[in-house]
């Protein structure tokens, strides 16, 4: 599993937003803050508000903010909402990638199994947990 930059940046953008609490962050300011390009940032942004992760108002004193406490977002929904999947290995994931050996695989186990602990890893971490150990 690799973590392309849309996951990365929507974490970065996640705990910026949590740090500035309740305020409207305008796009630009984000952008500017993350060293992200504003159209790059725009596209994330619309997949976080969409799936209702974040608030946004358009227009004068406008911007983008968490809805929900950082104690509730946690760092797999965000990482499945990016990445669509944080399967380690293809097969393991479902739907039409699903492996056509699945049922028969000596290996298939292992995999689930890393699938699981990669998935209790991050689901086991939220963005209040990231504010935290960056204070340390």
């Amino acid at each position: 599993m690799i973590v392309s930059t849309k996951g990365r940046y929507a974490l970065r953008v996640m705990v910026g937003l949590a740090q500035r609490e309740d305020a409207y962050v305008p796009l630009k300011e984000i952008a500017e803050a993350e060293g992200i390009s504003q159209k790059y940032l725009e596209s994330i942004m619309t997949v976080l508000s969409k799936a209702g992760f974040v608030d946004a108002v358009h227009g004068k004193g406008g911007g983008y903010r968490l809805n929900r406490s950082p104690s509730q977002y946690t760092i797999g929904s965000i990482l499945k909402l990016t990445e669509g999947s944080l399967a380690a290995v293809s097969c393991t994931s479902q739907g039409p990638a699903a492996c056509s050996r699945s049922t028969c695989c000596q290996t298939k186990p292992m995999w689930d199994r890393l699938d699981k602990m990669i998935d209790d890893f991050f689901e086991g971490i939220t963005v209040e947990d990231l504010l935290k150990e960056g204070k340390q």
